[in-house]
């Protein structure tokens, strides 16, 4: 089993930045490929952005391309630095795993609660 656990979300301008984190326990990512989505209020959950932890190799959805960077950290954490955010940003922002790369919500294994972010204008 993993947990996710994410961090650093809240309430920022239009072309500001925030970081997010996500951080596992009860295994490490070693294994996995981690994912970012994203749900705004009355959408579908979105890719966003996947590292793989083994390798590096990352992925990201064409609407962050050049503003988000996601990243592995040290301590078995997943980083995702948003920068030059909008307000069609604004979204509950997810943590997610699973064994391999993917796009889609059904792929993941484990997921994280949440975190909200949001861009005002």
């Amino acid at each position: 089993q993993v947990q996710l656990l994410e961090s650093g979300g809240g309430l920022v301008q239009a072309g500001g930045s925030l970081r997010l984190s996500c951080a596992a326990s009860g295994r490490t990512f070693s294994s996995y490929t981690v994912d970012w989505f994203r749900q705004a209020p009355g959408k579908e959950r979105e890719f966003v952005a996947a590292i793989r932890w083994s390798g590096g190799s990352t992925y990201y959805a064409d609407s962050v391309k050049g503003r988000f960077t996601i990243s592995r950290e040290a301590k078995n954490t997943v980083d995702l630095q948003m920068n030059s955010l909008k307000p069609e940003d604004t979204a509950v922002y997810y943590c997610a795993a699973g064994p391999r790369y993917s796009d889609t919500v059904n792929s993941m294994d484990y997921w994280g609660k949440g975190i909200l972010v949001t861009v005002s204008s």
